[in-house]
């Protein structure tokens, strides 16, 4: 499953991630970046270009609310806008009023019902008599009879006070839900004074109706005539949003967020719903034309390494005497071409091991053949046609426990949990001493939140081979999960000490003490594993280290240029490395670098080996790009958000 241990996100509990684990460094680091931006939300929009994070859980869907109030008449509606602070003072008042008014709705309507008993009455008919409401024109015997083609006979005067009581009657009819009435008095009113309260207060009748088109019509009228109109603004996102023009939507919430300072919390969760939509539509799209490719070396050495190291199968070692163009001679390329751990190296490797089982004649390695194949398509994405190759693995050679444990990995990327145990449980009855059976049984458990279970799957992987690092590391990590830090320090001391020269001990450590913001230590432990890569290995390092340095140099002193240097290293080792990209389209963000960040997200979602993934880096294009449009279409806005706030620190 992981071809490191699951990684844990600093500052917090674990939000855990249900892919699967081999892509967890990259989870990571989005996950650590997530927790920051959500905490500093409104200094990430404004030195970041709405940089809002989407998150899988408490979405809040915003509608307007348009009938907070029948009797009033005002629901959903605006009269003349008001300060904040004269607003917060009306709505405290509404409140006190409305609990009076309950209560005398309550005695009032005890006593008419007593009354009718008393006289005989039906009581439904009490209540029906004393529910009927009177129309506009009872209420209003006075309305203006406005027509377009004798407007302009009227003085300005006369128009204003036309205006405001074909407005009045307006918001009458509405509180009535009589909205086509409302509608009609909203089109005289316009007629008189062309005003944005009456736009707006149209545009709501329409939402009502569901006619978007003209929603977004009255909202436009709207807001030509007041650029700031929240409530227009709001409403015509709606609109939008349900006729699917997303990303129209989301720029508008994102307006309302800006132009609200971001207090307004459906506004901000109306931002993430969109950026989400507008990311898991263009999502689907790129997936479905995305060329299967392999991931970064990055990727897929953590991955082949989360099992441990064997020697080849018999017959197949470095030195035997075989054809290259023998389904055999092609196997044992495969795994020459898997020890160089480069992007060539796994090329290479891949196409050997189809061109290993399209020669055939592979006796008792054709077991081995189709497991390393479906590897390979599993790490290409090519999930359907890996799963047939390690089915039939299984069914050639049970004993091959690697296949059952490969499929369960595939099975719980697929979200198939109870297939993914299934699997497990054959592979034990296979060969119960098997210790990798029990460290990918327990990232199953890790990543499902059942760190408990985890602790003893580990333990017992340890026991039956206590010289595989990852299980002790897996093992510190969970303990830290679980809240036991003494215990879990302890573990990382101990595989320091037994393992020094293993250079994912120190960074792994390294993230544990830089969730505790111990960031010198932590950089420090991060400096020794990359030194024990480059001379471990100079050809296939892992990057890893590096990049949680640079995160570790932003949080701590913001240190910019640094931190991209050590991205841009990254990068010229891993050109592919997802995590990297990701990492260094973080980096510009921060610094307003805005159209540059843009590239660098957009680059990770093509690196992206899964959909949710893609929608992952996708969010954060999205966002990035809505803050272009802000600037382009809402030019005073744009100049506001830099005066919003600084620079903030990662937490």
């Amino acid at each position: 499953m992981s071809g490191q241990p699951v990684p844990f996100s600093p500052g917090r509990s674990v939000a855990l991630d249900t892919s699967l684990s081999s892509s967890s460094p990259s989870s990571s680091v989005w996950e650590r970046l997530s927790q920051w931006a959500s905490e500093n939300k409104a200094i990430v929009y404004t030195i970041a270009g709405v940089a809002v994070v989407v998150t899988g859980a408490g979405v809040v869907y915003y509608r307007s609310d348009l009938s907070k109030s029948a009797t009033s008449g005002e629901a959903g509606l605006e009269g003349k806008r008001k300060s904040k602070k004269e607003r917060r003072k009306e709505k405290k008042q509404a409140d006190v009023a409305k609990k009076e008014s309950e209560g005398k709705k309550a005695a009032q309507s005890c006593r008419l019902t007593l009354n009718h008993l008393h006289a005989g009455a039906n009581p439904n008919e009490a209540s029906d008599a004393s529910s009927k409401s009177p129309t506009v024109e009872e209420e209003y015997d006075e309305i203006p009879d406005i027509k377009e083609e004798s407007i302009g006979d009227l003085s300005a005067e006369d128009r204003d006070q036309a205006a405001a009581k074909l407005k009045a009657a307006g918001n009458k009819a509405y509180g009535y839900k009589n909205y086509s009435k409302a509608i009609d008095l909203y089109g005289k009113a316009i007629l008189c004074k062309p005003n944005p309260i009456y736009y707006s207060n149209r545009a709501a009748c329409y939402n009502v109706l569901g006619d978007w088109d003209k929603v977004i019509e009255d909202a436009t009228a709207a807001l030509n005539l007041d650029s700031e109109y929240v409530k227009a603004l709001n409403r015509r996102a709606n609109a939008y949003e349900s006729l699917e023009r997303y990303s129209d939507a989301l720029l508008d919430f994102t307006a309302s967020c800006i132009i609200d300072a971001f207090k307004n919390e459906q506004s901000a969760q109306s931002v993430e719903r969109l950026l989400k939509k507008v990311a898991e539509a263009k999502g689907k799209k790129i997936m479905a034309a995305k060329e299967k490719r392999l991931p970064s070396p990055t990727f897929v050495t953590n991955y082949l390494q989360s099992f441990r190291a064997r020697p080849p199968p018999e017959g197949l070692e470095e030195a035997a005497e075989l054809d290259d163009e023998t389904g055999k001679g092609q196997i044992r390329l495969g795994l020459i071409a898997i020890s160089k751990k480069t992007s060539e190296g796994y090329e290479g490797a891949a196409k050997a091991f189809d061109r290993a089982l399209e020669l055939g004649d592979l006796g008792d390695h054709e077991a081995f053949a189709l497991n390393m194949r479906g590897t390979f398509k599993y790490l290409r994405g090519d999930n359907q046609d890996a799963l047939a190759d390690l089915t039939k693995s299984t069914e050639i050679q049970p004993s091959l426990t690697q296949s059952f444990i490969k499929r369960a990995s595939m099975h719980l990327e697929l979200g198939n949990r109870q297939a993914a145990a299934d699997d497990f449980d054959q592979a034990t009855q296979q060969n119960k001493e098997d210790p990798d059976i029990y460290y990918h049984r327990a990232q199953l458990h890790f990543i499902l939140g059942e760190f408990a279970e985890a602790a003893k799957d580990y333990q017992k992987s340890i026991e039956l081979d206590k010289d595989f690092i990852f299980s002790h590391i897996q093992l510190g990590v969970t303990q830290y999960k679980m809240g036991s830090i003494a215990s879990s320090m302890a573990t990382f001391r101990r595989c320091i000490r037994n393992f020094d020269k293993v250079p994912d001990v120190y960074n792994y450590y390294g993230e544990l003490l830089l969730d505790q913001q111990n960031y010198a230590d932590a950089i420090e432990k991060f400096d020794t594993a990359v030194e024990i890569e480059k001379q471990t290995k100079p050809m296939g390092m892992n990057v890893l280290p590096l990049i949680n340095k640079a995160l570790a140099l932003f949080q701590w002193k913001q240190e910019f240029q640094e931190a991209e240097k050590l991205c841009q290293k990254a990068l010229i080792i891993d050109p592919e490395c997802d995590i990297a990209v990701a990492t260094m389209a973080q980096l510009l963000l921060q610094q307003g670098k805005v159209t540059e960040a843009l590239k660098f997200f957009e680059r990770a979602a093509e690196l992206s080996r899964t959909e949710g993934e893609i929608v992952n880096a996708l969010s954060y294009a999205e966002a990035t790009r809505t803050q272009l449009d802000v600037q382009e279409k809402y030019p005073q806005l744009a100049s506001r958000l830099q005066g919003m706030g600084g620079v903030g620190a990662m937490r």
